[in-house]
C-alpha cells in the first residue's frame, strides 16, 4: 500500500504543476492526483503479473521441446522446478489479480511480450537461476527466495523495462522505486497456506482524505505560507529559492498549521528526506534550516495547536 511519504511527493508534484499553470480549478488537478495515484496500482499489478507470464512462458517452451521429432532426453524429462514454483502459482491462481487486470484491461504482456522474452533470457542466464535450479531440496522458502531474488536482481534494475514503463505513464518514472519496495514486500509477506489477493491500495479511509486535503490546503494558503518563507530568510531573494524546496516548506508549514495530529518532528523528517531525492544537494540542510526557524517561531507565537498523536 502507499505509504505517507510516497503520498506528500504525488501532492508535491500536483502543487507544482497547479502552481505553474496558475490555473484557478481546483478539480481538475485533484482528480489527475488521484488518478495519478491509482496508476501506480496499474504499476504494481504489472510487475507481479510480469512474474506469472515469465514462468508461463518456460512452460511454453518446455511444451514445444517436448513435441521436437529428435528432442533429447533433456527435453523429454526437462526440470520443472521453475514452473512448479509456488509462488508463481499462486500468483497465477489469485482471482484478485486476474480480476483486477480484466477490469482495467492491463494486457501490456500480451501486446508487448518482447519483454517477458528479455527477462526469462536474463533468468536462465542468471547465477541465481542455476543454483536454484540445481538445488536438491525443494521448499516454499526457498522458492519464495528465488522469485524475491529474481526480481531485486534481474526485473528491478532493468532498464529496457524501466524505458518501456515512463513511455506508458511519465508519472510511473517516480513511482517504480516505491513500487519495486512494495513488491519485495509482497512477496515476502506470501503464505503458503493462504491464496494470493491484493491489498488495498490506501492503509485506510484517513490515508485517501489526506491526499486531497494537504493539496488544497497548500494551493489555498501558499500565498500566507510563502510570507512565513520570507520572514524567516531575510538574505535571500525568493527567486534563488528552488521552486521545489519552496514547495515543500510550504507543504511542511501545512502540516504544522493545519494537521494538528501530525507530530512535527514526522513532518521535517519526512520533507528533508523527499528534498534528498527530489531537489538540489543542498536543499535537505536549507529546508531544515529554514524549518527549525519557522517551528521555533511557531511555538513562542503559541500557532502550533496539536493534539493526540501530534504532541510526541
Amino acid at each position: 500500500m502507499i505509504n505517507r511519504r510516497h503520498i506528500r511527493v504525488k501532492v508535491m508534484q500536483s502543487v507544482y504543476a497547479f502552481l505553474q499553470s496558475k490555473s484557478d480549478v481546483l478539480d481538475k488537478e485533484e482528480k489527475f492526483l488521484y488518478n495519478s495515484i491509482d496508476k501506480m496500482f496499474d504499476l504494481y499489478v504489472l510487475l507481479l503479473r510480469l512474474l506469472v507470464e515469465v514462468r508461463n512462458l518456460e512452460k511454453k517452451h518446455i511444451v514445444i521441446s517436448q513435441k521436437k521429432f529428435l528432442a533429447t532426453p533433456e527435453e523429454l524429462k526437462p526440470n520443472t522446478k521453475f514452473i512448479e514454483n509456488q509462488i508463481f502459482q499462486l500468483l497465477e491462481e489469485s482471482v484478485s489479480l486476474k480480476n483486477y487486470i480484466e477490469a482495467n484491461k492491463l494486457n501490456y504482456w500480451n501486446l508487448d511480450n518482447e519483454y517477458v522474452h528479455e527477462i526469462l533470457k536474463l533468468t536462465k542466464k542468471s547465477k541465481s537461476y542455476a543454483t536454484y535450479m540445481n538445488s536438491k531440496k525443494s521448499s516454499f522458502q526457498e522458492d519464495k527466495e528465488f522469485v524475491v531474488a529474481l526480481f531485486k536482481e534481474i526485473i528491478a534494475p532493468n532498464e529496457k523495462l524501466a524505458d518501456y514503463f515512463e513511455d506508458k505513464n511519465i508519472s510511473w518514472v517516480d513511482d517504480i522505486p516505491f513500487v519495486n519496495t512494495w513488491i519485495v514486500k509482497t512477496l515476502n509477506q506470501i503464505n503458503v497456506a493462504e491464496a494470493f489477493r491484493l491489498g488495498n491500495l490506501y492503509k485506510d479511509e484517513g490515508d485517501k482524505a489526506f491526499v486531497v486535503d494537504l493539496f488544497r490546503k497548500v494551493v489555498l494558503n501558499h500565498t500566507e505560507f510563502e510570507k512565513e518563507v520570507i520572514d524567516k530568510t531575510p538574505n535571500w531573494d525568493t527567486d534563488r529559492i528552488a521552486e521545489i524546496d519552496m514547495i515543500l516548506i510550504k507543504m511542511a508549514i501545512c502540516e504544522f498549521l493545519k494537521f494538528p495530529s501530525i507530530p512535527v518532528r514526522v513532518t521535517i523528517n519526512e520533507y528533508i528526506e523527499i528534498a534528498k531525492d527530489y531537489s538540489t544537494e543542498k536543499s535537505s540542510f536549507f529546508i531544515n534550516g529554514v524549518l527549525d526557524k519557522i517551528l521555533k517561531d511557531f511555538t513562542e507565537s503559541k500557532r502550533l495547536d496539536k493534539i493526540g498523536r501530534g504532541l510526541l
